[in-house]
């Protein structure tokens, strides 16, 4: 991937509602560190000379730059605010890089971005790359892994009245970081919001341009709730 230069956006907008938390999800600590540290970490580690911008509500910055201060948080990061939805506050962090941040340089449509949530601190370095060498080639590319519960699809809309098992092999659940062709990404948030935007990719998608899938890790969990943190303890 030499010559092209890469970015990752990290979106992190939960408010820890199905964590039981007053606090944010992303501010939580796993072995001592809030889960958004660790995140931006791992992703500096991956390249350090890769611009890092974190898309964060307004309203959260201030208590952010105050865990930076008590950390002592030394990662280079661009703080970027967020929107309404996910589809918004990806949308911003597009527009800080089109517009020059974070090094007054605006970024080539040519560049490649990884658009990872801030609560995925596992994500492992060879599925980040993996990412960005598929993208380079592909244009759009996300990791995923494999279900292996079974699965049944209900049917009407009393759940579990009418349902049936539907073959798990042609299914394969989503992570992040999902990872586009700069120029790609920003004519695809050009378009009108949709509720059918659940993920960056569904927004390329709209454009009819196809994603290429990429071998995840299983580690690479996203940490919504008690159990979830439980595991990341584990981690």
């Amino acid at each position: 991937m030499e010559g092209t230069q890469r970015y990752a956006i990290i979106v992190a907008g939960g408010k820890g509602l199905r964590m039981g938390s007053d606090t944010p999800k992303q501010f939580l600590a796993v072995q001592g560190r809030p889960l958004l540290m660790l995140t931006l970490e791992n992703f500096h580690s991956f390249d350090s000379s890769m611009p890092l911008i974190l898309v964060l509500p307004e309203s959260q910055q201030l208590y952010w730059e105050r865990l930076c201060r008590e950390y002592v948080f030394r990662v280079p990061h661009t703080v970027v605010s967020g929107g309404e939805t996910r589809f918004h506050s990806v949308r911003n962090g597009l527009q800080a890089l089109l517009n020059g941040q974070p090094d007054g340089q605006p970024a080539s449509p040519e560049s490649l971005v990884a658009v990872h949530d801030g609560v995925r601190p596992f994500v492992s370095h060879e599925v980040i790359a993996a990412c960005f060498e598929a993208a380079k080639r592909d244009g759009a590319a996300l990791p995923v892994i494999p279900v292996v519960e079974t699965l049944r699809e209900v049917l009407d809309d009393v759940e579990g009245s009418k349902s049936r098992t539907v073959p798990r092999n042609r299914y394969r659940l989503v992570q992040t970081p999902q990872t586009f062709r700069l120029g790609l990404l920003r004519d695809a948030y050009a378009q009108p919001y949709s509720e059918a935007f659940t993920d960056d990719a569904s927004v390329v998608e709209a454009l009819g341009h196809p994603v290429t899938l990429v071998e995840g890790n299983r580690e690479n969990i996203k940490i919504t709730t008690p159990y979830d943190l439980a595991v990341a303890e584990i981690l």
